[in-house]
């Protein structure tokens, strides 16, 4: 009996002991050795020649909109070969969100609009940029497939109160859904996350950004970056939710944060959460050393995150000056047909802002008459 006692002593001191290391955010960082060889995979892309949706996409009815940002590639249930990429353009008095549709990942046709301005005096008058989709798998090979939950599909998505301008302050994450995937409308009249909510932390009280959306063991993650001022900095932290409507923040935000004199001293923004085997992989942008770059953090359970030094891919890799200025937000997905990884990402360069693809092995479709051919 006092042998079991002991047992059960020593089993609740190390289970407390634990807990407050998760909670106190004390869980040992990743080795440089474990970094490189889980990122490794992600390195070494190939271009593909120029915009998928350009920087001035002429959607019907709302040509005025243009630079085109933020893509994230879905799929519907029951329809294998067909995919589906929301992304945002901006017409001088904020976002609006749009979705287009292809048969091959490459050619993207049918834009039109999946979720507009909010009404007057409402948080997301501003405009809306939905993209953080409730999947079935978060696994990073698994179809991008959307999640019915209570008969519809379901994302959040970042938004801002006033027009007139580019992302302007405060900012608000609300929540939307769906019936048919395409158009998505407000689920809930009140904002999920913004900066007024008394538990505001330091790092985030100038702005809150744009959030990801992961399920994991009944469970809701949301991943999303948030400014401080005067000294601007943009980090990322972590709320959770057993609902999608109710979202509390985790006590260690912000989980990855800007580091002075690295490639992300100023930004560490938009994550994007996958499974890749027994860890979690978080695609995020860095801004510093001079451009906007891809990069990513690694961690075991969602909370306590180690990002790697290195961009994955540097602003200004594509030969052609596709993204000579900013490589950010990006969207993966992969393909089985021909084992390969589409990345999808905001390109800033000498054609303006639109959605370039990189690939992790060369493709065979052929790039639009007068575009120049991917590197090898």
């Amino acid at each position: 009996m006092k042998l079991a006692l002991l047992a059960l002593a020593i089993l609740l001191a190390v289970s407390s002991c634990a807990l407050r290391a998760a909670e106190s955010g004390t869980t040992a960082a990743l080795d440089r050795e474990t970094l490189d060889r889980w990122s490794a995979p992600y390195r070494g892309w190939h271009y593909y020649p120029e915009h998928v949706i350009p920087s001035e996409p002429r959607i019907p009815g709302h040509e005025k909109f243009h630079n085109a940002d933020v893509p994230c590639v879905y799929q519907l249930p029951g329809q294998p070969d067909q995919w589906f990429m929301s992304f945002i353009c901006f017409n001088g008095a904020g976002y609006n969100s749009f979705v287009a549709e292809s048969t091959n990942l490459v050619q993207w046709t049918h834009p039109r609009l999946a979720m507009g301005f909010g009404k007057p005096g409402e948080f997301d008058f501003g405009g809306c940029v939905i993209g953080a989709f409730l999947y079935q798998s978060y696994d990073l090979k698994a179809p991008r497939l959307l999640q019915r939950r209570e008969g519809k599909y379901w994302t959040l998505y970042g938004c801002y109160p006033k027009q007139g301008g580019y992302e302007l302050d405060p900012g608000y994450e609300g929540v939307a859904s769906s019936e048919d995937g395409i158009t998505w409308r407000r689920a809930q009249e009140k904002y999920i996350l913004s900066v007024h909510e008394p538990e505001v932390g330091e790092w985030e009280k100038a702005c809150i950004y744009q959030p990801w959306l992961v399920e994991h063991e009944g469970s809701f993650y949301n991943f999303y970056n948030a400014k401080r001022l005067p000294v601007y900095a943009e980090q990322m932290g972590l709320a959770t939710s057993r609902d999608l409507m109710n979202w509390q923040r985790y006590p260690g935000n912000p989980i990855v944060r800007v580091r002075p004199g690295g490639y992300d001293e100023t930004f560490c923004s938009d994550a994007k959460v996958f499974r890749d085997g027994d860890h979690w992989v978080m695609f995020y942008f860095g801004v510093g050393k001079g451009g906007a770059h891809i990069m990513a953090a690694f961690s075991r359970d969602l909370l306590h995150w180690t990002a790697h030094p290195e961009p994955l891919y540097k602003a200004g890799g594509h030969p052609s000056g596709l993204d000579k200025q900013y490589a950010h937000k990006i969207s993966l997905v992969y393909n089985p047909k021909n084992d390969t990884f589409y990345l999808y990402y905001c390109a800033c360069g000498n054609q303006g802002r639109g959605i370039g693809l990189i690939t992790s092995r060369p493709l065979l479709v052929s790039p639009p008459a007068g575009a120049t051919k991917s590197a090898p």
